[in-house]
């Protein structure tokens, strides 16, 4: 299995701050989204290597875990042993206590959310190979029908996901299942599946299966309570002159934001009820401005620029 360099993909330095990764992210992101590349399987590879990228080395815990291999990779490679013996020797191993059983892992085709889901790499990496399981019996473990044992899984979506919501199909020990995602779902909230958890004892009682909903980065949109804030870049000619800017919404409809003469960058537009679905109506959207400044200036360019400067100081 080939080792994948995150930093690399991404082009960060491993002493990369959260905020550089973050923006060396959304920098390719927008380069190779799908959307800006329809039909360009080559683009929706590289979208899906640099999410895969990102969702490792945005989260301190995945992050941790995936230096510490890299820099014993080919200790791993001799040894023959799998992710959990391997860092079973690190002191990188994590149990759950109490009566409960907790998956880091997938279930299945739950890990990723991204197309055909993350590489091998990953999945070996943090789905299978990363459960780690520990059940105990309480007063009720003498009965005839101990009480079940609960489970705990990750499940990543998108953000476009939560915000229309879908359907996912899950496989649970052989048995395909659907489950729904709800319109508005938050990033945190928990899905109790009754009845899929474990037994204490053969054809004994099953406990819960809880689904812990992660919302995976979106390479554009930002959630901050039920509102979403955009990054808009802009040409100076644009935010000097004012003008129209298109932008696709999560619902998949392309709307027109105005931008007004003498915008400045990093002015923050408010758009109302564009934002997430929540108790009563919907959030806002914030679209932040970024202004491009015009780079590899012509002559003939530079020189209007040069006659601008000296009308405007006349």
């Amino acid at each position: 299995m080939e080792f994948k360099d995150y930093y690399k993909i991404l082009g960060v330095e491993k002493s990369a701050t959260q905020d550089e990764i973050k923006k060396a992210y959304r920098k390719l992101a927008m380069k190779f989204h799908p959307d800006r590349n329809p039909g360009n399987k080559s683009a929706e590879e590289k979208f899906k290597e640099i999410t895969e990228a990102n969702e490792v080395l945005s989260d301190p815990e995945k992050r941790k875990k995936y230096d510490t291999l890299g820099a014993n990779w080919k200790q791993y490679q001799h040894t023959g042993t799998g992710f959990d013996d391997f860092f079973s020797q690190f002191g990188g191993a994590r149990r759950s206590g109490g009566t409960s059983y907790e998956f880091y892992g997938d279930l299945g085709d739950l890990f990723g959310g991204m197309g055909g889901g993350f590489s091998d790499f990953f999945e070996s990496f943090f789905g299978e190979s990363g459960r780690r399981t520990r059940s105990g019996f309480g007063s009720q473990g003498f009965q005839d029908q101990p009480a079940g044992v609960d489970v705990e899984a990750d499940l990543n979506i998108t953000l476009e996901e939560a915000f229309n919501g879908s359907e996912r199909q899950i496989n649970i020990d052989g048995k395909k299942l659907k489950i729904k995602i709800a319109p508005g779902t938050k990033d945190g909230q928990k899905l109790r599946l009754k009845g899929l958890g474990r037994s204490r004892t053969v054809n004994g009682n099953k406990g819960d299966l809880y689904l812990n909903i992660h919302i995976l980065q979106h390479p554009f949109y930002e959630i901050k309570d039920d509102d979403l804030y955009y990054n808009l870049d802009v040409d100076l000619f644009t935010a000097v002159l004012g003008g129209e800017e298109k932008i696709k919404t999560l619902d998949g409809k392309t709307i027109s934001i105005n931008i007004p003469e003498g915008t400045e960058s990093e002015n923050i537009l408010r758009l109302k009820g564009l934002g997430l679905t929540k108790n009563y109506g919907r959030g806002d959207l914030f679209v932040k401005v970024h202004v491009n400044n015009p780079k590899h200036l012509s002559k003939e360019e530079k020189e209007l620029f040069k006659k601008l400067k000296s009308i405007r100081q006349d």
